[in-house]
């Protein structure tokens, strides 16, 4: 590589899957931070890369044709770096097919659900006064996460990680068990939560996970900064061209 990847990022579960992806790979890369308390995934610059407005996304200065290549979605994202990388991806059929399919259970299951109890926990009670009208959301979300945490639970009974060697699946789902928000016991789901001590333990899962943790803002908290973040990320309708 030429120069270094661009990673546009924000130090939340979907980003550090990414940036836990480029340690673990050993891939260069230039960080980009996406502020998305303060709008900056709707400026024309990033959703020229990632035109869901959501980061993260990468720029890969040398791309497969030598041309530069943008990826938006954190499941592409791990994929293609993989790929690129040679490693945490088996060649074999069969066990790719292993890894893709608990990749895509994270991104189209536990992170959904995950967040959605987070938000209900966490974001919430600090917008809306009357605490019975989220009392619903809270409890159907966090159970939905609480029958996740079941489902790797008795995966994770007879094997080190999710797919068979550690792979890019392990990278995608390790971001997103955080019980303490999640009102989750992993006293109920010890193999998860001896998984959760084993991959947390990787040299490049923490510096990942470290990347642009100063950044990082509590958007349940009180004050305006906080409020106007919360509005701007919570109250999004479509936007015309």
């Amino acid at each position: 590589m030429t120069q270094p990847i661009e990673l546009w990022y924000w130090p939340t579960p979907n980003g550090w899957k990414v940036s836990i992806a480029l340690e673990e790979m050993g891939l260069p890369y230039e960080l980009k931070p996406v502020n998305i308390g303060r709008g900056e995934q709707f400026e024309p610059a990033f959703q020229a890369i990632s035109p869901n407005g959501r980061m993260p996304a990468i720029v890969d200065p040398d791309g497969p044709d030598g041309q530069p290549l943008s990826i938006f979605e954190s499941g592409a994202i791990l994929q293609y770096l993989a790929l690129k990388s040679g490693q945490f991806y088996p060649e074999d059929v069969r066990k790719r097919v292993e890894v893709d399919q608990w990749l895509f259970w994270q991104v189209g299951g536990l992170g959904p659900m995950a967040g959605q109890t987070h938000h209900f926990r966490q974001y919430a009670p600090a917008m809306i006064k009357d605490q019975r009208q989220i009392a619903y959301g809270v409890r159907r979300y966090t159970d939905e996460t609480h029958r996740l945490y079941g489902v790797l639970d008795r995966r994770l009974a007879d094997r080190e990680f999710v797919a068979g060697d550690y792979s890019i699946a392990d990278m995608a789902i390790w971001p997103w068990i955080l019980p303490t928000h999640q009102g989750q016991d992993l006293a109920e789901f010890p193999n998860l939560a001896a998984w959760l001590d084993r991959v947390g333990a990787r040299p490049a899962v923490k510096a990942g996970r470290a990347v642009g943790d100063e950044l990082r803002g509590n958007l349940g908290a009180a004050g305006k900064d906080a409020e106007d973040a919360r509005k701007l990320l919570f109250g999004q309708r479509a936007r015309k061209a």
